[in-house]
């Protein structure tokens, strides 16, 4: 398993398409939720490939679902301190961890700041859920860690229902097929045009870089 703190994912030079960020919330087509949302309205924009490619993914899915968005771009500023207070908390947790350790544990739940995938507006995290709005169970809540959820945050832990398996697989499969890659970590963390995805899909540079909204 690759994680966001190997040293092949920081190694992945920048490119940048100059495409724009998009907000999800115009495109009717979307079901976009509030549970992350910022006065700047941050947390419901991607950029245009990464929008083409969920439009793509949503069509595929069996009659009835729908994606439902949770969070798609994140300033650097809060990508910071999102590592910065998971890295602590696991300080606090296991005492006896190195800083290194702590910065690969870390990195299984919340990105290193300099590689930071949802800072390019590539990256979405998102789950499944009906036409009403009501989320089908993908065996944990979106954005669980590793450590309350015993690891079964992670894309194929053994440790989640059938159904929970079955939601899981169709939801990966649709967004594969797309052209995004998972973060195995993270059940909900999808991207492209990223880092991670440049080194899982062999592409020589990122085609998204760090972005300023607005």
């Amino acid at each position: 398993m690759i994680l966001l703190s190997d040293p092949r994912i920081s190694a992945i030079p920048l490119g940048d398409t100059a495409e724009a960020l998009v907000d999800l919330r115009e495109i009717p087509e979307f079901r976009v939720d509030d549970r992350l949302a910022d006065a700047a309205g941050a947390y419901a924009h991607l950029r245009e490939g990464t929008v083409e490619r969920l439009l793509a993914a949503q069509r595929s899915l069996p009659e009835g679902l729908r994606l439902l968005v949770v969070e798609g771009y994140r300033p650097l500023r809060l990508q910071t301190e999102y590592f910065e207070a998971y890295r602590d908390e696991l300080r606090l947790r296991y005492p006896d961890w190195d800083a290194a350790r702590l910065r690969v544990e870390a990195s299984k739940f919340v990105s290193p700041p300099e590689v930071a995938p949802h800072s390019t507006g590539g990256t979405v995290d998102l789950t499944l859920c009906m036409r009403d709005g009501r989320e089908l169970d993908l065996g944990t809540a979106v954005n669980a860690t590793p450590v309350a959820s015993g690891d079964a945050c992670f894309t194929w832990s053994p440790d989640i229902s059938p159904a929970a398996r079955r939601n899981r697989i169709i939801l990966g499969a649709a967004l594969l097929a797309a052209g995004l890659v998972n973060y195995p970590t993270e059940w909900w963390h999808w991207s492209y045009g990223d880092r991670y995805w440049a080194l899982s899909t062999g592409a020589d540079r990122t085609r998204y870089g760090p972005v300023e909204l607005g």
